[in-house]
């Protein structure tokens, strides 16, 4: 038989958990401090809790998702009695020190505890290459990873459990990165207007090829990250201020931005005058690190 699950939080997020356990088949308890936001889950085959307390013994799995820690402080913190024994994952975002606050405060009552982030909108959960972010104890993921695969992809990191927050960070960031960088393509090689230009659609396209092998670049300079050691292998710095200078140059002539390549200009710039122009890429991580003054 499928496991049961609770789901603490009905919101978009915790909606959208809830609504993904019932299709998947496990019995689902279901709970929200605002009434009236389970009709349509019931409808569906949850179970709607009359408190908290009876939502969280009502399932060896519960899962919690509200708007913020405090929150997730003020109707957990009650149940300690109730929780005592399960396994509780917090998909709240928040910050690393909250997500080491509240697995202490687990640990102390007898808690399983995972803290975690899904890597999509609420649309997106139950879509199963999504990825499902935990950090806290392996014995506790394994335990419900069966049940967890109906929201996603569930991928364990270590058993810090703030590692999930500093990864959701991390990985925001470069899809922040990755997005203003296609922005910035498709306005320039649709420069020209409409019916002038390439279609954003049309550059999509070839871009998402092009993502491979920007992937490939990630697999090479991780290991040269981690060794402190940056070959160019045939792609220095030198080479690629040039090309960043062409690219700047060429979006003042298509009268577009140039505040992008200008910004990874001038990180590049300072690589190679302190003399890394034979480094490769990677050498930058050394730039993006806060630096002593002197």
């Amino acid at each position: 038989m499928a496991a049961r699950v609770s789901v603490l939080g009905l919101g978009a997020m915790g909606g959208a958990l809830a609504a993904a356990f019932v299709s998947a088949g496990h019995p689902t308890t279901v709970w929200n401090r605002t009434p009236g936001r389970a009709g349509e889950l019931v409808g569906k085959g949850a179970e709607e809790a009359p408190s908290a307390a009876a939502a969280a013994a009502a399932s060896p799995l519960v899962v919690v998702c509200l708007a913020t820690y405090d929150a997730v402080r003020e109707v957990l913190h009650p149940l300690g009695g109730e929780l005592a024994g399960r396994t509780l994952v917090n998909l709240t975002s928040g910050s690393p020190p909250s997500a080491r606050e509240t697995a202490a405060w687990a640990e102390e009552h007898g808690v399983g505890y995972l803290d975690g982030v899904v890597m999509t909108t609420p649309p997106g959960i139950g879509t199963p290459d999504v990825l499902q972010l935990y950090g806290g104890p392996r014995a506790a993921f394994d335990a419900h990873r069966g049940t967890l695969a109906a929201l996603g992809e569930p991928v364990h990191l270590g058993d810090d459990a703030a590692l999930s927050s500093v990864y959701d960070m991390a990985l925001l960031g470069l899809m922040w990165s990755a997005l203003t960088g296609w922005l910035h393509g498709a306005v320039l090689i649709g420069a020209d207007g409409p019916g002038g230009g390439v279609t954003a659609t049309a550059f999509t396209e070839v871009a998402r090829r092009w993502m491979r092998t920007v992937g490939t670049f990630m697999t090479t300079y991780a290991p040269q990250i981690d060794a402190g050691s940056y070959p160019a292998e045939g792609f220095p710095l030198d080479l690629h201020l040039m090309t960043m200078n062409f690219l700047s140059h060429a979006s003042e002539l298509r009268g577009v931005s140039s505040a992008l390549p200008d910004l990874l200009t001038a990180l590049t710039s300072r690589a190679v005058e302190e003399g890394h122009g034979e480094d490769s890429y990677a050498r930058l991580v050394e730039f993006l690190r806060v630096r002593d003054k002197d």
